[in-house]
This record gives C-alpha cells, structure tokens and sequence, in this order.
C-alpha cells in the first residue's frame, strides 16, 4: 500500500459557461435564453475573470486539484444556470408556473453538460444532477435520468422554505421519490445555501442569512430521520454537505431524548400517545443511512469526527470557491488531524466517498501516488496560516 493517499473531494463545484448552456436547451427556448443573456449580470467572484473557467476547464481543473492534493471530486453545481437570478444553491424556488417551466429546463440543461463533463474523466467524477421538489413527478423522471446517464453522484435536492407552498421534507409526499432512489441506488444530497426565508430589502438582510445559513443547512437531519423516512426507505443514502459536523452529537442526544420520551406517551405538554415511536433511535438511522460531506474541516470538526463516526465522515475542499480549502487543503489538514491513524484518514480521505458515490480506490490509485499527501505531512504541525488563506478552516475557533 502506498503512504500516500488517494483524496477524494467530496465537496467540488463545476458548471457550464453561461453560453454553452444555450447548446443544452430546447430549442424552442433559444430565444427566451437570449432575451435572459442580454440581461444577466454575473453575481459571484469566482464566476468572474480568468478564475470562472475553473468550472469547465478540464486540464485546468484536473491540474490545480492535483496540485492540491485531490484526484476525484463529486461534483456539486457552480455557475448560474439558464432563466436563474442568481446560482442554484441560493436561489429562492420558483414562484409560478412560467418561472418553474423555464428554471426547470435551466437546471435540465446543467444536468446535461454535467453528464457530458463528468463523463470525460469518468473514474474522477461523480456529478450530481439538481432537481426541483415542485412537482415530485418531474423530480423522479430526473433522478432515473441521471442514475442512468452516468451521474452517480446521485440527486442534489433544496432545502425547502417555510414560506412556500412547497411541501416540507418530512412530508409523505416525497415518498415516491425516496422509493426510487434507494431501489436505484440513488444518493440524495443536501448541501448549504437554501431553505432561508425570505429576508426582505432590509440593510440586515445579507447578515441573517449568514447568520442563519447554518440551522437550514442542518434541519433536513431531523425532518427526515424524525418522520421515519429511513424507517420506510432503510436502503436510502442521504448526505448532508457543506455543513459541517461538530454539531451532530449533540444533535443526535437531543433527538435520542425526545424519542426516549415519546415511549411514554408525552414530551412535556405535548402528547404522543396516538403516535407510534420509530422502532429504532434516531442515532441508529444517522449511523445507517447517513453520511457528511465535511467541507474544509479545521480544528473545531477535526476534534468531533470520532464522535460523529469515522466511517460517516466524506472529506472536501470545496474546489473552486473562495472559502474552500484549495490551495492550502494540506495546510487544514494539518489543523483537522493531528492524532488520526493511517486507516482514519484512508477512510475519510477516500473510503468513505468511495463507498457511498461509487468510486474505484484501485483505479484512483496512480493518481494518489502521484499527488496524495503522506501521514507524515498530514500530522507535521502548522506553523502559520498560509499567506493568502480565506477559508474558515484556518479562522472559525
């Protein structure tokens, strides 16, 4: 066995350039992508300049990933997509039909060029496709697409907002959709960035989602395992990205509390005595069909990771954004494992990632050799943060 290790991100971004998503359309709606294009104005620093053709440029990408120690990457969504106002991620859902018909055909377009993309260098890639929770038939159609067009990095679905009509994930709504995704072996992800009210015009507004951002982020864990999803849909692998994991076992007490308490009927002034407590404790479902994609881990997750599990953990870089890791990965390594053994790190390196997205470790192999970092660098204590460094792996305390 080499003493390097083959990194696997579990946390990268891709996307088209805005133009060549004209290709990946209807052409029945060629035209009102014109009339989009004429008026949109790039939102993100890392879509701007020479930097944005990081999220095509095959050489380029392969390049700078290996360059930063990383030779396979699941791939999450990066540029805007077509009829958006701003990147999928952080995009409120669609409000009437016309802005769902043409967002949908946006991000049927992105999930396209994905698979092309990913398909060039197919053992280094899982790409993900988006869908909508709209409409759950549209969402169906999609995932099997996807599952059978190559993308097997499975579905990536938005946290849904309150203040729509869209039903909430913990909903029976979406069991059709969970169905066919654990019979097909299809992931469901979750990542940062979306379920946030609505915060108005407010000069505040900016600073509550930044604030916020972190609580929707973690809330799909408990609606989900809560309403019994993986009770009904044992099969089902669900990944929770960009979002940390410190915050998971105490989390998972409180949840295991609540159910503890449920046995008997009440939970304070609440009462239960109609409802039938699920067979399992919530930490049993999180440690069978959940994993974290733990993006830029620094020392406050690197402390919690054999709290959480090691076999739970997916490590990313978060390649190309501007909090992410890239190009100091080695650097937060160091601050995230200084004690962890050899079989820790495969596991979190690349194991785990390999077992839930399907990667080949045997044909990843070469490349690790080539680029990996070794235990040695990895457990070398950090003198300095990194001149130039801006992510919080380095920074958040």
């Amino acid at each position: 066995m080499s003493d390097r290790y083959t990194v696997i991100s579990s946390d990268c971004h891709a996307g088209a350039s805005i133009d060549t998503y004209r290709e990946y359309l209807d052409p029945a709606l060629r035209d009102d992508f014109d009339a989009w294009r004429g008026e949109y104005a790039n939102p993100f620093r890392d879509l701007q300049g020479g930097s944005r053709a990081r999220n095509w440029d095959n050489e380029r990408r392969i390049r700078e990933l290996a360059d930063d120690g990383v030779v396979a990457e699941v791939v999450f969504p990066n540029t805007v997509p077509p009829f958006f106002p701003t990147g999928a991620l952080v995009a409120r859902p669609p409000a009437t039909r016309d802005e769902y018909d043409h967002r949908w055909a946006g991000l049927r377009a992105h999930n396209r060029w994905l698979a092309d993309f990913c398909g060039e260098h197919a053992v280094r890639r899982a790409g993900i496709a988006q869908v909508f929770l709209n409409d759950i038939d549209d969402a169906i159609a999609e995932a099997i697409w996807a599952h059978e067009h190559g993308l097997r990095g499975g579905i990536l679905l938005p946290t849904v907002p309150d203040d729509t009509d869209i039903a909430p994930l913990y909903a029976p709504d979406y069991d059709p959709l969970w169905q066919v995704c654990a019979e097909r072996g299809i992931v469901v992800n979750m990542h940062s960035g979306s379920g946030h009210p609505a915060y108005g015009s407010y000069p505040a507004a900016d600073l509550m989602w930044l604030v916020e951002t972190s609580w929707y982020a973690h809330r799909p864990l408990w609606q989900v395992i809560m309403s019994g999803v993986f009770e009904r849909h044992p099969n089902l692998k669900f990944v929770l990205t960009e979002s940390g994991c410190s915050w998971v076992p105490s989390t998972l007490r409180m949840l295991d509390g609540f159910h503890m308490q449920m046995q008997y009927g009440r939970v304070g002034e609440l009462n239960f005595q109609d409802a039938t407590p699920l067979p399992l404790k919530p930490s049993d479902y999180f440690n069978r069909n959940v994993w974290m994609g733990v993006s830029f881990p620094g020392a406050r997750e690197g402390a919690a990771l054999r709290k959480v599990g090691i076999d739970k953990v997916m490590w990313g870089n978060d390649y190309p954004h501007h909090e992410g890791s890239y190009p100091f990965s080695l650097a937060s390594m160091q601050l995230a494992f200084p004690d962890t053994t050899d079989a820790e790190l495969r596991q979190m390196l690349s194991a785990n990632a390999a077992k839930v997205y399907g990667f080949d470790v045997d044909a990843l192999a070469p490349f690790g050799d080539a680029c990996g970092p070794t235990m040695e660098q990895i457990h070398t204590p950090l003198e300095s943060i990194p001149k130039g460094a801006t992510s919080p792996a380095f920074f958040a305390m």
